[in-house]
């Protein structure tokens, strides 16, 4: 039974020749997993939240949607919550300051009684193994946390459709596999039709039955996820697929197009014999120290818990250092630390005389005029020589917030890089941004550090930190517990790693990245 049928739907901002969604035409079946891919900027957004008529944005609207067989108006709506929506920021979806009464808040204003209430809320906080949390306070959970309860709050009231744009992009990897498949279980449990945009497609690729492609506000494609595997070869939106499916497609395979880790190696052991095949490591570590941190402890108040103890880094000259970790171990607290924006109550940092630059998990933050242009004015007269020798001075006219999210983050970089810093602290750059933008900004990383600057991120983006760290660390207990060459850390974890590093484990050593997997695999066939 088709639950969305979208015909010729058209879509245009106010004072916006282009069209955000350009003639689209879909059809969404009860009880579908359909997965939404495209580059930032396709009209994914746009489309999903016109889906959700309290959603639909302002502007110039041709076509129709329909919902169960009506059409899909907050005028003809029966019931608001039949429709659920999760959003990219998780906690602009929080809107009480505890757990059990946050899942309440839907029920409450479905006019449910409290004998009701409190039997669904029981049930729900059961289902999604939130029960341990039920009393807390909402601005004290994880952000894997705070979206799990997002989900549960919204399935609590019993939407016949789950809308979640770009879920996980604030998540870490193991919170992020346990999303998806959460999502995978509310499909078959419930037989709750889910709609999911999203960049990350390493874990919810192989779990849809659907794949559409937007391009240019168009859905160019709609099949199922071996399919578009397949016909994505010599594509752009091939770069975003999940590693089991590239290598497949760069090796050029022949049968069936491995969707999951297990079938990668499956496919990798029939197709080559590796024999010892290792990739070297190669330690490119300076001499010089350009940040250390001793023993650093810290709380955000008297009475509360140390985020960090005991906690130590040394980061040398010259390299882009990555930190990683779970959602709130406290990864970004270190940092600001290192900016000097929180104090320690014990420990010491030594900067070497070094000049330090900070960029926020929000790089709006950082422009407050109209164009890029007099924001860069304010900073330093020097901007457009820096803006041409990165090949972005087409930003210079522009307004920040209509940058796309890889634009904004390359542009802030070059704002605090005005300001002649040594050292750069980027928190989560890669927070919100396509396969295609990341692929970019680590290049663009790469260049600066090759100018001689020195780089800090705090990610939970493993794939981005195998491609351009050259040291890693995982911060662990208020601790960083192990660090090492970029290459031997993803090698040594199980968990905390890359997709290619879980495929080629125990086939071939110190192979981390999709580069790597590909040399050694076109080696061994010469051979």
């Amino acid at each position: 039974m088709e639950i969305f049928s979208i015909k010729n739907l058209s879509f245009s901002y106010p004072n916006e020749k282009e069209k955000a969604v350009n003639n689209v035409n879909l059809s969404i079946e009860q009880g579908d997993f359909l997965l939404l891919i495209g580059e930032s900027g396709c009209g994914k957004t746009t489309l999903l939240k016109m889906l959700k008529p309290q959603l639909t944005p302002h502007g110039n609207i041709s076509g129709e949607i329909f919902f169960n067989g009506n059409k899909n108006t907050i005028e003809n709506e029966n019931n608001p919550f039949e429709i659920g929506f999760i959003m990219q920021d998780i906690d602009s979806q929080i809107v009480t300051d505890k757990v059990y009464t946050e899942l309440a808040f839907g029920l409450e204003n479905m006019g449910l009684s409290s004998d009701e209430i409190r039997l669904k809320v029981s049930e729900f906080a059961t289902y999604f193994g939130i029960s341990d949390i039920f009393h807390k306070s909402t601005n004290e959970l994880s952000g894997g946390q705070k979206q799990l309860l997002n989900l549960a709050s919204v399935m609590v009231t019993n939407p016949k459709v789950l809308i979640l744009d770009e879920p996980t992009s604030q998540l870490d990897p193991i919170a992020t596999t346990e999303f998806i498949e959460t999502l995978k279980r509310i499909n078959e449990d419930f037989g709750t039709t889910i709609i999911i945009a999203e960049h990350n497609l390493q874990e919810v690729f192989r779990l849809a039955n659907k794949v559409a492609v937007m391009e240019n506000g168009s859905v160019t494609a709609v099949d199922a996820p071996n399919i578009i595997a397949k016909n994505v070869v010599g594509k752009k939106i091939a770069k975003a697929m999940p590693a089991p499916i590239r290598i497949f497609n760069e090796l050029k395979g022949t049968g069936e197009i491995p969707l999951t880790v297990k079938d990668s190696r499956k496919f990798l052991i029939e197709n080559y014999k590796f024999g010892n095949t290792k990739i070297h490591n190669e330690n490119k570590s300076s001499n010089s120290t350009a940040l250390s941190c001793k023993d650093l402890w810290f709380r955000y108040s008297k009475k509360s818990e140390d985020v960090l103890h005991n906690c130590s880094l040394t980061v040398n000259s010259g390299e882009i250092y990555g930190i990683l970790g779970a959602n709130g171990c406290g990864k970004s607290t270190l940092l600001k630390i290192i900016s000097g924006q929180l104090k320690q109550y014990r420990g010491k940092i030594n900067t070497f005389n070094n000049k330090l630059a900070y960029l926020p998990q929000n790089p709006k933050n950082l422009f407050v005029k109209d164009t890029v242009r007099e924001d860069l004015i304010l900073a330093n007269n020097s901007y457009i020589e820096l803006f041409e020798k990165f090949g972005l001075s087409a930003l210079l006219n522009r307004h920040p917030y209509d940058l796309s999210g890889g634009e904004l983050q390359k542009t802030a970089i070059l704002k605090i890089l005005l300001t002649n810093p040594n050292v750069l602290l980027l928190d989560e750059p890669t927070k919100g941004i396509d396969s295609f933008a990341r692929e970019e900004l680590g290049e663009f990383l790469s260049q600066i550090k090759n100018s001689g600057k020195t780089i800090v991120l705090v990610t939970h983006d493993v794939e981005f930190t195998a491609m351009y760290a050259d040291r890693c660390g995982l911060l662990f207990d208020g601790m960083i517990t192990t660090e090492a060459e970029t290459k031997r850390f993803f090698t040594d974890n199980l968990f905390y790693t890359t997709s290619v590093a879980k495929i080629s484990r125990g086939i071939v050593e110190n192979v981390v990245t999709l580069e790597d997997i590909i040399k050694v695999c076109k080696e061994v066939k010469n051979d």
